[in-house]
């Protein structure tokens, strides 16, 4: 079943230099049940993306799609209620910083018993007890042993793989059945990392809940995805199944993607330049004409100043005007 239709989305943003793209013509499929990875470097328009799907945009952002559809019904034409019911109810996000979007002079088991939807088929002076005994079974069910000292403290109190645990569970209070992940595994320890993938698969396992992963890794999110979706400057680079992207890429900024990550890193010898593009992205209000990656690009050549188009085999879809063939990476 299909939930998350988006066909052709455009960002704009409202900045002191003007107006400007900052996510141009992005198409998006999710059926239920699917873990699709969104990965780009920072500034690419993927946190954009995720509040646009959220509507949680702020007033110098402005958005317009051909389609933006959730089951079927379009969001953009919801008022503002219906987005927010939408959001509670069927849709929840953790955020890049879980630590600073809690209430810092709220505890923990409060702030996590006021995001549990109101249960009706349990009478008035059952709930409090209710909602605390659900409170540590979300707690327990995304990796907390000791439920007592978390739920009595405040988020500054807490570790980053805490917060992230409890943004976690949050999230779950209300049965999603799509969750935003917008680098969730930031700045935490290898082990911590590994153990927040886990828990995200096995609820996509055990719940068929649909999860939207957003990070900066392509190699980390294309062994837990089943689509990959690689983004840059605003423009999509390449998407297909996640191992035909990371096994048979053809687009320069995906091998750049996969060259640049730290277990590629780990062969070079002794004093190696490490792998890299040249230069940096650029700003928005430089945009560089044509290909966005051309002033960047190890393979670019003259018509690189004409924007490519995206062609399509089998599914595995790329925005190159030369295409990486399998003979150039023997």
């Amino acid at each position: 079943m299909q939930l998350l239709d988006i066909r052709n989305l455009t960002i704009e943003l409202d900045t002191p230099h003007g107006r400007f793209v900052a996510l141009e013509k992005f198409s998006l499929r999710m059926t239920e049940g699917e873990i699709h990875g969104l990965v780009g470097e920072s500034g690419s328009g993927k946190s954009l993306l995720a509040k646009a799907i959220l509507g949680i945009t702020d007033r110098r952002t402005h958005v317009r799609a051909d389609r933006l559809n959730w089951n079927g019904k379009n969001m953009l034409s919801m008022s503002s209620r219906e987005r927010r019911q939408l959001m509670s109810n069927e849709i929840a996000m953790i955020f890049q910083e879980p630590a600073a979007c809690l209430d810092p002079s709220a505890k923990i088991g409060s702030q996590l018993i006021e995001s549990m939807p109101n249960n009706t088929e349990v009478s008035w002076w059952k709930r409090g007890k209710q909602r605390r005994k659900l409170a540590i079974q979300l707690l327990h069910k995304v990796g907390v042993k000791q439920h007592q000292p978390l739920l009595e403290a405040y988020p500054w109190e807490l570790t980053e793989s805490e917060a992230h645990k409890v943004m976690l569970a949050m999230a779950l209070a209300r049965k999603p059945k799509l969750i935003v992940a917008d680098e969730p595994t930031t700045g935490l320890e290898t082990a911590t990392q590994a153990q927040i993938f886990r828990m995200l698969e096995k609820l996509n396992q055990l719940h068929n809940v649909a999860i939207l992963f957003i990070s900066h890794d392509l190699q980390a999110v294309g062994r837990w995805s089943d689509k990959v979706t690689v983004l840059y400057c605003g423009h999509m680079m390449e998407s297909g199944v996640a191992k035909k992207v990371l096994g048979n890429f053809r687009h320069p900024y995906t091998q750049a993607l996969l060259e640049s990550s730290l277990s590629n890193t780990f062969h070079l010898p002794h004093k190696a330049e490490l792998p890299a593009l040249r230069g940096a992205v650029p700003l928005l209000q430089h945009l560089p004409v044509g290909c966005r990656l051309g002033p960047r690009c190890p393979r670019a050549q003259k018509e690189c100043v004409k924007a490519p188009v995206i062609r399509s085999v089998n599914g595995h879809a790329y925005r190159c005007h030369f295409p990486i063939e399998q003979k150039d990476k023997a």
